[in-house]
């Protein structure tokens, strides 16, 4: 599960899956005591229950931990905790896709930030056909889909409602953009191709569940798989 709070990424891990500690700036025990001033860099904290994870999602909430890339949780109960994380929030259906054509990313400008295309589902939509329609309402183009992405999570408040945004993601193949324009309604500004090393040169102005999208699926390319 990809759970991005405040676009910092919060990672689950079982208690049996490997875990490179010097791949972290710090590493904790459940019991040992921190405060949000010592979440600096990728932080792993080991053995967490509900109470401890209650308490981690307040202080990524609420306080502005610029200084932290990564919180990663490993917990011997891994299911029950994601369970008691939803819980938390009114869960959000959404879709998208990575569109590739001629081995370039379509990457748009929104608000400030590079995106990928997606929105919300409707009810009792399949979620194919939504990724497929946001897709295509969001660039007036037409794709289809050749392959699967990793779904992400992310929260944010709404009109007082702790939202989780659970997004389901796809790689498409563009099979025709000679109309290819920004949905204006949207507030997309712009549409445009880019070479995964320009894509990558503008993930730093991308959200951090975007580039979590993007670098998976140009690490799958190098091994040859999604």
């Amino acid at each position: 599960m990809n759970v991005f709070i405040n676009d910092i990424p919060l990672i689950l891990k079982k208690s049996n899956e490997k875990v490179y500690r010097h791949h972290y700036d710090l590493v904790l025990e459940s019991d040992d005591h921190f405060t949000s001033k010592d979440l600096v860099g990728d932080v792993l904290i080991k053995g967490v229950n509900s109470d401890l994870i209650d308490r981690i999602v307040r202080l990524m909430e609420v306080k502005k931990l610029k200084k932290l890339n990564s919180l990663t949780l490993v917990t011997s109960k891994k299911k029950k905790l994601i369970d008691h994380l939803k819980d938390q929030f009114k869960i959000v259906k959404a879709a998208g896709g990575l569109v590739v054509k001629d081995d370039k990313i379509l990457m748009m400008y929104r608000l400030g930030t590079w995106d990928l295309p997606k929105g919300k589902l409707n009810k009792k939509e399949v979620v194919e056909d939504g990724a497929l329609r946001e897709v295509e309402e969001e660039c007036n183009i037409k794709v289809e889909i050749i392959d699967k992405l990793p779904k992400t999570w992310h929260s944010y408040a709404y009109k007082g409602n702790k939202i989780l945004k659970k997004t389901t993601w796809y790689v498409m193949n563009c099979t025709d953009d000679s109309l290819m324009k920004p949905q204006a309604e949207e507030f997309i500004e712009e549409v445009r191709w880019m070479t995964p090393e320009e894509v990558l040169e503008v993930l730093p102005k991308a959200y951090a569940s975007i580039a979590f999208i993007v670098r998976h699926y140009l690490q799958s390319q190098k091994s040859g798989k999604v």
